[in-house]
């Protein structure tokens, strides 16, 4: 159905040492400040029960279609996290459409070798529910460059900075923002169903729309 080609994009740098620094400082003063309602056990302080709930908190995934990924293999979470994002991608049943998409696109080589990012990645439910004036923006592989770009954003985001409502700039020009209803991520209008996947080089967010940039 589409066209092949390539498109090549600026690789944005790695996270400055000083904005990795800040970034462990901001976690580490949250923990610090946070509660916990369980009791403490013995030599250990409350301090510690909060700090330890938090990083939990902070690397559990979650997300109502992370029962679809394998147990084991290359596919798993495990699997997953020794390979760069598109390599692992690939292997994830939930996501096979991206990785073709960012194969047509251009962009492996790329997304492959850049560190520290994040990618919302959208499920292969959600390609297949387009409407057919974006199915058709994505035939171009210039467009569907710029499509899947806009999906990724520099630095690893967590869980809490995603429920901030924080805007996150894209490294397709435009931003996208995160928030939380009850239980429920999302990213601008699209859910996020299995979230906070590690791979080698970033943290993926699987969600069911395909974002658009607006411009």
């Amino acid at each position: 159905m589409r066209t092949t080609g390539t498109s090549r994009t600026a690789r944005p740098g790695a996270i400055t040492g000083g904005a990795l620094a800040s970034l462990v400082a901001l976690t580490a003063a949250a923990c610090g400040s946070s509660t916990s309602s369980a009791p403490a056990a013995s030599g250990a302080s409350p301090s510690h029960h909060a700090m330890a709930h938090h990083a939990m908190a902070e690397t559990a995934r979650f997300g109502s279609d992370c029962g679809m990924v394998p147990a084991t293999g290359m596919g798993s979470f495990h699997g997953m996290s020794m390979d760069p994002v598109v390599t692992a991608a690939k292997h994830n049943p939930l996501l096979t459409s991206f990785a073709a998409d960012v194969k047509m696109a251009g962009l492996t080589g790329d997304l492959n070798s850049m560190h520290a990012f994040t990618v919302f990645a959208p499920a292969n439910s959600a390609f297949a529910k387009l409407p057919a004036n974006e199915m058709d923006m994505m035939h171009s592989p210039a467009e569907l460059a710029k499509i899947l770009k806009y999906h990724i954003v520099s630095g690893r985001v967590t869980p809490a900075e995603l429920a901030h409502g924080m805007a996150l700039p894209t490294l397709e020009g435009g931003s996208v923002k995160g928030s939380k209803m009850g239980s429920v991520y999302e990213v601008n209008n699209a859910q996020v169903i299995c979230g906070n996947i590690q791979t080698a080089n970033a943290t993926v967010y699987v969600i069911n729309k395909v974002l658009v940039p607006m411009h």
